[in-house]
């Protein structure tokens, strides 16, 4: 059977299920004596099991069988929950996540994890696992107990096993028994005879072939089989299939079978029909697949799988639309026509109901990203030596995909950071008359266009002479300019390039990388990060992130004769001002924008715009933005509008291009450059 086309749909419910086993022990872990919780991982474990073993990802199937046994005792009263068992079985999830992550990299699923087992078989049996090493487990006794035959051959099955004898063929009689609690009885035949094909013939099976199709059997079968396979390596590769609970090989018992003529003549087409007896894919499947069809009909209309790419080819085409719909209205008011006008005042709301549906079709909730914080988290304070409660709200909060999938590891590092630096050990803690337990709150939230993301810890703070110092040290400011630095100023010290505070490099954070490689990919996504932090109490990193990246609204403003976009989401406001209210500072032209010094940007300075003489009126056009607390006015000619634009790449050829961040095709089918508004304030 060709499982290709399953492989995307294996991938993402065993990443669910190895999602949902990892919540669950954490919750295991606060309630050991739960076992409704214990049943919980088992059926997850038990469904993954069985997915892997379809999809003939052996290892997988392996390790998840191992851990279910331990599940199993626990679910029996047989041994109790204990940290060390914890540790195991999180290991063996770890395991499992990284042979799926392989197998969604193209790889083949395999990993080494004779360890692991081993640990998992002891704790089964009730044994410690102090001392222990890589153990290769010992190949289980051969059974040299010859069983009665079930299988009785005709005059021609005989014939045809004595003549593969004869040219120097083993013929064996296996018999197989299932698990009792096998689910898919039919997927593991299949599996058992699709191993027999590749090492020999198979002559008869009992019950036929017919029936075990259709299960329409108990746990036990029979076949003939003719190889030049070892007895020992064929026994081993049949019991790798899941749910295969025992194999017995033994040479074949040739018992002639009385019979008529015609009955014989009958049964040598039978046979002739059964030379390659495993069942068909196009049998094999619809039993494979049956039961989650029951399952997915019922939820048919609530949801289904989208690949990523067939929605990232639709938001494409609406994007061609929207600038298509930007051109109509262009021509609308230029020909001013009455009924055109109210055509395309419908498309744009059509289109515009249009554009929420396709947005909302990518948001993913961040959830997502949250749920690999609480086992990190725990594994981190072990290793840290700290008492650490993580709390997450928020977590339905919804985000693009493409801004969900480059989130990760900047969240990732800052909770490291958190942990590490921020919360300090429980005598610490004790002393400064703090609780042992450390907190971090993990939060995301909407906020007008953006969301917000926000990582905050009682911990230590950011102690700000020590940052300064290392800063001085660091040649990152000069002790001139550290004087008249804010408290906030300070803080976003620890964000610039190499700086650490660390005294020793760890694997867990301080390894001089620093946390601006989370800036730079956060502003790489069009947002923001900003720090807070009292020193003995805590800090609060907050991130602001675009809902979407795709199309955004822009202010349209115009340089001579060259149209630039900014970003609504920096702007504060618009506002015309006088030359002569123009001031300078350090050699800086700034302005008092309501009692506060605003520094102002020249666009056409810094994007070299070709000046044509021209009368000045005395006025300058003036665009306020923002970035965190600190404010530019950008000075530009004059104000077009605001339109909502699809955001373009420069391509690969215009990557550092400085101040812009893309460019957008308008309705006149013109192109402008979107203006970075980061990168202009400093």
């Amino acid at each position: 059977m060709d499982t290709n086309q399953y492989l995307e749909v294996f991938i993402d419910e065993s990443n669910e299920h190895l999602q949902s086993c990892s919540e669950s022990l954490l919750v295991l872990e606060q309630n050991p004596d739960n076992i409704e919780i214990v049943n919980d991982i088992f059926r997850n474990a038990h469904t993954l099991k069985g997915m892997s073993a379809t999809m003939g990802f052996e290892d997988i199937a392996d390790l998840t069988h191992k851990m279910e046994n331990v599940l199993d005792a626990i679910r029996n009263h047989k041994i109790q929950v204990t940290a060390e068992l914890l540790d195991v079985v999180f290991e063996s999830v770890d395991h499992l996540e990284e042979m799926v992550s392989d197998i969604s990299n193209g790889g083949d699923g395999k990993k080494d994890v004779t360890q692991t087992v081993e640990k998992l078989k002891r704790l089964e049996s009730g044994e410690s696992i102090e001392n222990i090493e890589t153990v290769v487990a010992a190949p289980s006794e051969t059974v040299t107990e010859v069983a009665e035959s079930k299988l009785i051959f005709d005059d021609f099955e005989q014939t045809v096993l004595e003549q593969s004898m004869e040219q120097g063929f083993s013929a064996y009689e296996i018999n197989i028994s299932l698990r009792e609690d096998c689910l898919l009885k039919a997927a593991r035949v299949y599996m058992v005879f699709e191993i027999l094909e590749k090492l020999g013939e198979v002559i008869k099976s009992t019950p036929t072939v017919e029936k075990l199709e259709e299960e329409k059997f108990d746990t036990d079968f029979s076949v003939a089989f003719v190889t030049k396979e070892n007895q020992d390596d064929l026994k081993q590769k049949l019991m790798k299939v899941s749910e295969v609970d025992v194999v017995n090989v033994q040479p074949v018992q040739l018992k002639k079978m009385e019979m008529p003529s015609d009955v014989v003549e009958k049964k040598v087409e039978e046979v002739a029909a059964v030379e390659t007896p495993k069942p068909t894919p196009t049998k094999a499947t619809p039993t494979k697949t049956e039961a989650p069809k029951t399952v997915k009909n019922n939820n048919s209309s609530k949801t289904i799988r989208v690949n990523i790419e067939r929605l990232d080819i639709l938001m494409n085409l609406f994007e061609e639309l929207v600038i298509d719909r930007g051109r109509l209205q262009s021509i609308s008011m230029e020909l001013n026509h009455n009924e055109l006008n109210d055509t395309v005042e419908r498309m744009t709301r059509v289109s515009g109901d249009l554009q929420n549906i396709i947005l909302n079709m990518r948001m993913v909730p961040v959830e997502t990203v949250f749920n690999r914080f609480p086992k990190m988290v725990r594994q981190l304070s072990r290793d840290l030596k700290k008492k650490i409660n993580l709390e997450i709200i928020g977590a339905e909060t919804e985000l693009d995909r493409t801004v969900i999938d480059e989130i990760g590891d900047p969240l990732v590092h800052l909770i490291r950071n958190a942990l590490d630096h921020g919360i300090e050990s429980p005598e610490e803690r004790l002393a400064a008359g703090k609780p042992e337990t450390g907190s971090v709150e993990l939060r995301a939230y909407h906020s007008g266009n953006h969301v917000f993301i926000e990582i905050e810890d009682d911990g230590a703070g950011i102690d700000r002479e020590r940052v300064l110092q290392k800063a001085i040290s660091k040649g990152v400011v000069t002790e001139e300019a550290s004087h008249s630095m804010t408290d906030n100023q300070i803080n976003e010290l620890i964000l610039a390039s190499g700086f650490s505070t660390a005294e020793v490099i760890s694997d867990v954070s301080g390894r001089g990388v620093g946390l601006d490689v989370v800036k730079s990919t956060i502003e790489s996504l069009g947002g923001s990060i900003s720090i807070e932090s009292e020193h003995g109490k805590g800090s609060l990193f907050s991130i602001q992130l675009p809902l979407t990246l795709s199309i955004i609204s822009v202010m349209l403003v115009e340089i001579e004769k060259e149209v630039y976009a900014v970003p609504l989401s920096s702007i504060i406001e618009t506002s015309i001002i006088k030359r002569s209210d123009i001031l300078n500072a350090h050699n800086q032209k700034v302005i008092d924008f309501r009692g506060k010094v605003v520094p102002l940007v020249f666009l056409d300075e810094i994007f070299e715009v070709p000046r044509e003489d021209h009368e000045d009126d005395g006025f300058l056009s003036v665009v306020l933005v923002r970035k965190g607390d600190r404010i530019a006015g950008l000075v530009v000619d004059s104000f077009i509008g605001q339109q909502e634009i699809v955001l373009k790449s420069l391509g690969n050829y215009l990557t550092n291009v400085f101040a812009i961040s893309g460019a957008t095709i308008l309705g006149n089918g013109q192109v402008a450059l979107i203006v970075d508004c980061n990168a202009l304030i400093k």
